[in-house]
């Protein structure tokens, strides 16, 4: 199953120009919705007044190189690492989450656009397609169940959902059914390969035109913040916050009573 392409035997029955067009059609929602989310919420307006304040606090002027360098390990380290989330399960499960996603986008492009013409994609595109998806879903249920905040340190039930809860599940319905579909494909069962395949598209559908309602957009507003962050840190504005203390951190005895989880 996991060199399969189930997108060559959906071209079968659904033309590839088709498929293209709904990719396409779900990055323009998610542009068009970010902006909208952009204008709703001023995203851009406090950053760049953030940035303003900075400067202007600022003790120190970065030179171009030290900017670059300050930006490249952002990316490399709190980034592309999410080294946020300090070393534990957490970050282990958004990991395997974030590039699972990578994984499982980028392959389905490539799948699409390229090898939905009659040639055999090669078996490293669809293992990429199939261990993103897998990945996703590791990463994602490990999260659901076990690491949320409201669940594991707010006592709250793993099926209470809400709107902010919308881009993980609808992501990870996305790699469970596209995993379900390809299965039911390899196998040859007609009739749950069309359930699944439609429950698949209805998945994108919710994860891609809910950007607005959901938390995708913080996709692109969290490495901006970070980076802005670093930045602050090396020209001395420190976002208007007051210099570390010298003295060492006491936290008292009771701090060693239980794991930390009050996030």
């Amino acid at each position: 199953m996991i060199t399969s392409n189930p997108f060559a035997e959906l071209a079968l029955t659904i033309p590839p120009a088709a498929m293209q067009f709904f990719v396409i059609a779900m990055i323009l929602l998610v542009v068009g919705s970010t902006l909208l989310d952009m204008l709703h919420k001023k995203n851009v307006v406090y950053f760049f007044r953030n940035a303003k304040k900075a400067k202007k606090n600022a003790k120190i002027e970065l030179s171009t190189v030290k900017k670059t360098t300050v930006i490249l390990k952002t990316v490399a380290h709190d980034i592309a690492t999410t080294s946020e989330l300090g070393m534990g399960k957490r970050r282990i499960a958004h990991v395997l989450g974030m590039y699972g996603t990578i994984l499982f986008w980028i392959a389905s492009v490539i799948l699409i656009f390229k090898y939905t013409d009659g040639s055999t994609a090669p078996f490293y595109i669809t293992s990429m397609w199939h261990i993103g998806a897998i990945m996703t879903c590791l990463g994602g249920y490990w999260f659901w169940f076990f690491l949320r905040v409201d669940v594991s340190a707010e006592a709250h039930p793993w099926y209470r959902i809400i709107t902010a809860d919308l881009f993980v599940l609808a992501l990870l319905a996305c790699a469970t059914f596209g995993l379900a579909w390809s299965y039911a494909q390899y196998s040859n069962s007609v009739y749950f390969s069309y359930l699944f395949f439609i429950l698949y598209i209805i998945s994108n559908l919710v994860l891609f035109g809910g950007v607005y309602w959901s938390k995708f957009a913080h996709m692109f507003y969290k490495p901006g913040a970070a980076i802005q962050k670093n930045l602050a840190e090396a020209d001395g504005s420190r976002d208007n916050l007051p210099p570390p203390a010298d003295a060492p951190e006491q936290f008292g005895l009771g701090i060693k009573r239980e794991q930390p989880k009050h996030y």
